[in-house]
This record gives C-alpha cells, sequence and structure tokens, in this order.
C-alpha cells in the first residue's frame, strides 16, 4: 500500500519497472498516472473524495475500501516531524487517510527527505508505534536520527 507524495510515486515507478507482478493498493490519483504505462503490474485506487490540488482521495470512503485489503508495508510522505508531534501532515483529511490506511498493515514505513525533518505540519498523524522504518537521504541530522532510533525506528539512508 502507497500513500500519495512525490517520494511514495518515485517508490511506485521503481516497483513497476524492477517487479513483475506487483499489486498497488493507493489514494493516489497521481500515482496512478504516473507509472501507467509501466507494464505487469496492478493498481487499486481507493475511492474518496478527490482533491484536486494533491490528486488524493480522502474521507471516509478512503477507510471503507481500505478495510477490504490486508499489506505488509505501507509506505507514507510526511510533510514534517517533531520530537514531541512525530511524524506530521498539511491536510487534515489527508492525516486521516492515512490513518485508516496505516490499520491495515502490519508495517508503516516513512518515505522522506531529510529537509521534512527540520519543519512540522500543524496535523500530527498520530501513529505512535505504528512507524518502524524511515527511509530518507543521508543528509538527516544526528540528533534527529538518535531520536527516531530511540523510539525504535530504523533509519534507512541513501
Amino acid at each position: 500500500m502507497i500513500e500519495s507524495g512525490s517520494c511514495c510515486a518515485l517508490l511506485a515507478s521503481v516497483l513497476t519497472e524492477l517487479r513483475s507482478g506487483v499489486t498497488i493498493i493507493t489514494n493516489s490519483a497521481f500515482i496512478a498516472d504516473y507509472i501507467r504505462r509501466s507494464s505487469d503490474f496492478q493498481i487499486i485506487l481507493l475511492g474518496g473524495i478527490y482533491q484536486q490540488d494533491a490528486r488524493v482521495m480522502v474521507g471516509p470512503m478512503v477507510r471503507q475500501c481500505a478495510e477490504n485489503f490486508w499489506v505488509d508495508r505501507f509506505f507514507i510522505g510526511v510533510d514534517g516531524w517533531s520530537a514531541r508531534a512525530g511524524f506530521t501532515n498539511q491536510d487534515q483529511m489527508r492525516a486521516q487517510a492515512v490513518r485508516d490506511m496505516a490499520r491495515q498493515a502490519d508495517r508503516v514505513i516513512v518515505l522522506t527527505e531529510s529537509e521534512k525533518f527540520s519543519r512540522h505540519g500543524t496535523v500530527p498523524l498520530n501513529l505512535k508505534d505504528r512507524v518502524r522504518t524511515v527511509i530518507t537521504d543521508k543528509d538527516i541530522d544526528a540528533q534527529t536520527a538518535a531520536e527516531l532510533e530511540s523510539s525504535g525506528i530504523e533509519i534507512l539512508t541513501s
């Protein structure tokens, strides 16, 4: 399962190029369109209220659709992070979609640029102990990485 965002779109593209027969479940019309030319994959687009600016589905239908699936991994993008609030978003409806989709996954993985750790959104994602891994670039601040690791989150950098 892959949530919306630029890092998530890149992940979807790589997955469909490197793995045959992959199925991607997403609430992102952007991702569905972005990978449409890839071959040998299946995409399941969760329904909901369409937010034109982000090209993403939100609202209670996302939860209802997501409840029909169970996945090993759920990849999410974030707008920021703080030690106090955890991972954050700027939009309440998108944050709720992330929470609803996260309930259907064994493991939540954050994909984000290191610069997002120096700012935070206004809406906490409230994922608490659900996030197990953060994949980011090598420029993540050492103190931030240490704080994440002390709360049991694995940090992978490229």
